[in-house]
C-alpha cells in the first residue's frame, strides 16, 4: 500500500517557515565547525529536519484552532443564557436557582476544556522544542550518532504508514525517541479506521468535522462518501423517513458537486433491495465497509490524514 508523495515544503511559504529557519540556521552553524567532506552529508541529512519540524508545529497549530473554536462556542452559549435570564421580567426564585445551577456546571465544563486544551497545546509545544534541541545538536563530533537517530525516526514513520503501530511504538521506546516521530497522527488515522472495520462511521464523522477546513482545501469527498453511507444503511433497514431527513440535511448540500450521484442514491426509496436491476443493487453501492476493500479505504485515510498534517513520505524525501 502506497501512499502518494506530498510537496516538502520547498516553495516560497516554507522558506519563511519556522521549521525551515531553524533548519537553515541549524545549517550555518554547522557550515562554521564541520569539514567540507561532511557537510555536504549533513546538508542532506537536514532535509529531512524540515519534515521533522513541520509535523509538530502543523499539529501544534491544528489544536489552537480546535480549542479556539471549543471555547468560543461554549463562551458564546453562557452569554446567550446570562442574557436570556437577565432579560427576563417575571423569573421565580427557584427558575434562578436552576438556571444559574446550569451557568455554573457550564462554566466548570469550559474550565475543564480550557485545562485539557491547554494541556494538548503544551504538548506539541514542548515537542516542537524538543526537536529544536536534537537540531542544535547536530555537529561534525556526534554525526554518526546523529544519523543513527534520524534513520530510526525514518524506520518509525515507515511502519507508522503501513499501520505496524506497535512495533513503531517499540522501536521509539526502546530508542528514547518518542518526542522526535509522529506515532500519535498515524494512530489519529487508525481510530478512524478501526471504526469502518468495525461498521462505525460515527467515528469518521467526527474526523471530517474535526479536519472539515483542510478537507474542503484538498477537494475531498470522503465525508460525501460517509454520508451516503450512513443514508444506505436507513434504507437497507427500511427506515425510511428517517432516510428522508438525513438526506435532506446531510446530502443536500453535496448536491452542487455531487448531483449524479445523489440521484442514484436516492432511488434507493424506490427501488427494493431484491430488485433486478444490476444498476440498482444495493451490494453493489459504496461497499466501503466491506474487508475486501479495507486497503482502499486505509490508504485514502491515511493520504488524507497526511494531506492534513502536510507528512511526506520520508523514505522519498530521504532517497
Amino acid at each position: 500500500m502506497e501512499i502518494d508523495p506530498l510537496p516538502n515544503g520547498s516553495g516560497s511559504n516554507a522558506a519563511t517557515s519556522p521549521e525551515t529557519a531553524a533548519a537553515t540556521t541549524a545549517i550555518t552553524v554547522a557550515s562554521n565547525t564541520t569539514p567540507s567532506s561532511k557537510l555536504s552529508h549533513l546538508t542532506e541529512s537536514l532535509k529531512l529536519e524540515h519534515q521533522f519540524l513541520r509535523v509538530p508545529f502543523e499539529h501544534f497549530k491544528k489544536t489552537i484552532r480546535t480549542n479556539h473554536r471549543t471555547v468560543e462556542k461554549e463562551v458564546s452559549a453562557v452569554i446567550s443564557s446570562v442574557t436570556d435570564v437577565a432579560d427576563s421580567d417575571e423569573i421565580s426564585k427557584d427558575d434562578a436557582i436552576l438556571s444559574l445551577t446550569s451557568l455554573v456546571s457550564r462554566l466548570q465544563g469550559i474550565k475543564r476544556k480550557l485545562e485539557e486544551g491547554s494541556h494538548a497545546e503544551n504538548l506539541q509545544a514542548h515537542r516542537c522544542r524538543a526537536r529544536l534541541d536534537h537540531l542544535d545538536s547536530a555537529d561534525a563530533e556526534n554525526l554518526s550518532e546523529w544519523n543513527n537517530v534520524q534513520l530510526k525516526r525514518i524506520l518509525v514513520d515507515y511502519m507508522s504508514r503501513m499501520s505496524y503501530y506497535d512495533s513503531a511504538m517499540k522501536l521509539a521506546e526502546s530508542s528514547n525517541i518518542q518526542e522526535l516521530v509522529d506515532i500519535d497522527v498515524f494512530q489519529e488515522a487508525k481510530k478512524v479506521i478501526d471504526g469502518l472495520r468495525n461498521q462505525e462511521v460515527g467515528p469518521a464523522l467526527a474526523w471530517c468535522a474535526d479536519n472539515k477546513s483542510r478537507l474542503k482545501k484538498s477537494k475531498s469527498k470522503f465525508e460525501f462518501q460517509l454520508r451516503l453511507q450512513e443514508f444506505i444503511e436507513l434504507v437497507r433497514a427500511e427506515n425510511y423517513m428517517r432516510a428522508i431527513s438525513y438526506a435532506r440535511r446531510y446530502l443536500s448540500p453535496w448536491g452542487a458537486t455531487h448531483l449524479k450521484e445523489l440521484q442514484r442514491v436516492m432511488a434507493t426509496l424506490a427501488v427494493r433491495s431484491h430488485t433486478e436491476c444490476a444498476k440498482y443493487k444495493w451490494n453493489d453501492w459504496f461497499t466501503m465497509l466491506k474487508m475486501k476493500e479495507q486497503e482502499v479505504i486505509e490508504a485514502k485515510i491515511k493520504h488524507i490524514n497526511c494531506l492534513i498534517y502536510i507528512i511526506n513520505d520520508l523514505i522519498n524525501v530521504a532517497y
